[in-house]
């Protein structure tokens, strides 16, 4: 029988996803925001507490969570408060990006109101902290941590100064998520399922501005497929996530190599363990660009050509080489020529300003036969 890791890596491969969604939920007006309709990007809506009053700071702040949400001050002891937000309309679901002050909130079980909210809502922290405190337990996440809470049964909580990504997911999302989701409902995901839904969470974020009503379907069902697969992780479910759980370990693997880019002993097995996956499955996540090495050398040349355009970097050719883990000079340099086909020392005369205008002609005065490559390396990098 399979580990959850093993069917995390079974469904690796070297596709990077295609975010998309659809369905018909739409946000009402906000009387104190502006909608932002551009074209046929998904509408967004803002709200910041930041130009009213500071008396009427918070009480507006209270009131655009009053559908959901009591909330209170904690702080007293401060005048102003913060709090900034933008929604998403995402036809099915609700995306948000919250900024906020410390605050205590409380749900509001449907015997209080009229016409009950009864979502789930998956949050993820980027900043601060959150507790939680339920009938049946209490939990605590900090940055990076998913939790997952539903609107319609009673649960108490505080959270300090915060930014956090929010999903709001309702009940008639399809049968299989009600079921993962109830579950699930008033804990944090602490797998690395859990971790890998942080970083689409993050991606969607990420991506959201440059999607359009086109993109809708492919998004909602890649959000759909995710939540199965994190929240419920059966071998079927990955299965049905490939492609965005490839995706979200690529996004990981490249910050683990930006991080760990100076460290000589960077290399296939340090980024394997960081992932925590095994060496055929880096290999096919990889596979795209040359492998884990070439692009560890990729990234390397790039940030080398920073430092040799940078006229306040006075550092012999040499050194720079050495810092991005070239001992040799003239290995660098025929590297440094095949990546972007002039030298070092050109970068070096010319400057920053010389640098970008090599660039320029290589992509414009290339041949036809090259022009391929040229575009290619550009995006990769």
């Amino acid at each position: 029988m399979r580990t959850e890791e093993q069917n995390v890596h079974a469904v690796v491969a070297s596709a990077m996803p295609a975010l998309g969604v659809s369905g018909a939920m739409h946000l009402e007006e906000l009387s104190a925001g502006h909608r932002v309709a551009v074209a046929s990007h998904l509408p967004s809506f803002e709200f910041s507490v930041e130009g009213l009053a500071q008396s009427d700071q918070f009480a507006a702040w209270h009131d655009t969570f009053a559908p959901m949400l009591e909330l209170t001050q904690v702080n007293h002891t401060t005048t102003e408060f913060r709090g900034r937000q933008k929604l998403w309309d995402l036809g099915s679901l609700v995306f948000a990006q919250i900024s906020t002050d410390e605050l205590a909130f409380t749900s509001l079980p449907g015997h209080v109101r009229r016409d009950p909210l009864d979502h789930w809502t998956i949050t993820l922290l980027r900043s601060g902290k959150i507790r939680t405190d339920s009938e049946r337990k209490a939990f605590a996440c900090g940055p990076g941590e998913v939790q997952i809470h539903t609107l319609g049964r009673p649960f108490v909580g505080e959270v300090s100064n915060s930014e956090m990504l929010m999903l709001f997911v309702p009940r008639d999302f399809g049968h299989e998520t009600a079921l993962a989701l109830g579950s699930a409902e008033l804990s944090k995901l602490e797998t690395g399922m859990g971790r890998l839904f942080s970083d689409y969470l993050i991606g969607v974020a990420k991506r959201l501005p440059t999607l359009t009503q086109k993109d809708l379907p492919g998004l909602v069902a890649a959000t759909r497929a995710m939540i199965l697969a994190c929240v419920s992780p059966t071998p079927e479910n990955i299965e049905g996530a490939e492609e965005p759980i490839t995706g979200a370990l690529l996004e990981r693997a490249r910050k683990v190599v930006q991080m760990k880019l100076l460290d000589p002993r960077l290399g296939v097995e340090s980024v394997r363990r960081e992932l925590g996956v095994s060496r055929t499955r880096l290999y096919n996540l990889f596979e795209p660009f040359g492998g884990v090495m070439h692009y560890i050398r990729h990234r390397r040349l790039l940030d080398a050509h920073s430092a040799l355009a940078d006229s306040d970097d006075q550092r012999l050719i040499l050194r720079i080489a050495e810092e991005y883990g070239f001992s040799d000079g003239a290995e660098f340099s025929r590297a440094f020529k095949r990546e972007f086909g002039y030298s070092p020392s050109e970068v070096r005369r010319g400057g920053r300003s010389a640098g970008l205008r090599l660039q320029d002609k290589r992509r414009t005065d290339c041949t036809d036969e090259e022009r391929l490559g040229v575009l290619l390396r550009r995006l990769q990098g």
